[in-house]
């Protein structure tokens, strides 16, 4: 199966709305003009600003995503535990948990400030040894499991020309994101998932560090529920 990639939606021609202001004579050329600019930063100011992340606790979160790799490992049917930790990142298993700051892009969008007390959590896990008798019929059913269930499928490959098989998915506009990879040449699976942004309802001033960079996992596998 060919690569698939979701292409970013075309933009409008400016040529061809100016040209219809001018035509149509309410504003001129220059007030068409002048408009495009005020929508323009219209449209930054409201995309760049949206701090309004809920209060969840660093543990709840980092359960969250714990669930969803569950899911997903449960769906590619593999069958064994993986520990915490990692020995050897790209080579061992990993099972580990990661925090990381949430960012303010100011009025404008052209700012890049850490906003206090939000965090982004996210779960990584890796597993070694896995052949392509395990890995392709796997991956193809993680595949249509995020298809019928409500997740956009932002890039999928099944190793064509030499490439790794990869399946990127999100929802909730993009703030939930998870990700997956298979190395023929290794046999070896990759799988992560990252949550929206949360405040920390414990976050104090003068805290360093984003919250939850302190989250270790339990031992991960299908025996597990949550």
């Amino acid at each position: 199966m060919p690569y698939e990639t979701v292409p970013s939606a075309a933009l409008p021609d400016p040529s061809r709305s100016q040209a219809s202001s001018c035509l149509l004579g309410a504003l001129g050329c220059g007030g068409a003009a002048l408009v495009g600019v005020l929508v323009l930063l219209a449209t930054l100011a409201w995309g760049s600003t949206d701090t309004d992340f809920p209060r969840v606790a660093p543990e709840e979160m980092a359960d969250r995503a714990l669930q969803r790799s569950q899911k997903a490992y449960e769906v590619v049917g593999f069958k064994r535990t993986i520990e915490p930790g990692v020995e050897d990142i790209g080579v061992s298993t990993q099972n580990t948990f990661g925090s990381s700051f949430c960012h303010d892009g100011g009025l404008l969008g052209l700012d890049d400030k850490t906003v206090d007390g939000a965090y982004s959590m996210s779960h990584n896990w890796a597993l070694d040894h896995v052949p392509a008798s395990q890995a392709v019929p796997g991956f193809r059913r993680l595949h249509e499991f995020f298809k019928d269930n409500g997740w956009k499928i932002t890039s999928y490959g099944e190793g064509e020309q030499g490439r790794d098989w990869e399946l990127f998915v999100q929802r909730a506009g993009g703030d939930e994101r998870m990700s997956f990879t298979w190395y023929p040449d290794r046999e070896y699976f990759t799988g992560g998932v990252s949550m929206p942004c949360a405040y920390d309802p414990e976050w104090k001033s003068g805290d360093v560090g984003p919250a939850g960079d302190d989250q270790s996992p339990p031992a991960f596998g299908p025996a597990q529920r949550h």
